[in-house]
């Protein structure tokens, strides 16, 4: 039985819960069936305190939901074709989420192979963050959408161990990309990239 993350979980701080979210399960209902997938590759944004975050300069109707509260989906649009989906947190007014970046497929594979009809293997139906949006048909209708309810949310997985979580910059930034702010499962194959490029 699945058992959806208590709010107090994403009530904290941001790189903690980027962490911890490793693990745990990602859940989409639709009228064509459900899809699920284990969380293995995140990434934190920090709001106003770091400049790669889309809160950095403010609240705009594009990042409003980075804005809390907390425990409700950041979905945004990027490079005019694929959506991204991100896990508010810490406290309402503070901007911070956490971008998912990867997802191991345990529930609805066939489902996720009719969307993404150009994957060449089941390792690439959601090993980047656009390709699992595409897989789970997320989109901005589910941008402000509270995790803890169908049609999209977030249950309880198994914790990984601290020793098999690598951490390293982010992916595809140009600011604070120095930054250790992305956590991937050591050795999962459907990580989207184990080191970033330079």
């Amino acid at each position: 039985m699945l058992t959806p993350l208590e709010p107090s979980f994403y009530r904290r701080d941001t790189i903690t819960v980027a962490r911890e979210l490793l693990g745990q399960q990602l859940c989409r209902e639709s009228a064509a069936g459900r899809c699920k997938g284990i969380i293995v590759e995140t990434e934190a944004y920090l709001g106003r305190k770091d400049p790669a975050s889309h809160s950095y300069r403010g609240r705009t109707g594009r990042n409003a939901a980075m804005f809390g509260p907390p425990g409700r989906a950041y979905i945004y649009f990027i490079y005019g074709n694929h959506f991204c989906f991100n896990v508010v947190t810490a406290t309402t007014g503070l901007g911070e989420a956490v971008l998912i970046r990867a997802l191991e497929p345990v529930e609805g594979l066939e489902l996720m192979q009719r969307r993404r009809r150009r994957a060449r293997s089941d390792i690439e139906l959601t090993n980047g963050p656009g390709k699992l949006c595409q897989a789970l048909a997320i989109d901005r209708s589910l941008d402000h959408h509270d995790l803890g309810r169908p049609p999209l949310w977030l249950a309880a997985g198994d914790a990984v161990d601290a020793g098999a979580v690598i951490s390293t910059p982010r992916i595809g930034i140009t600011r604070a990309a120095d930054k250790l702010l992305r956590f991937y499962i050591k050795e999962n194959n459907y990580v989207s990239r184990r080191k970033p490029k330079r």
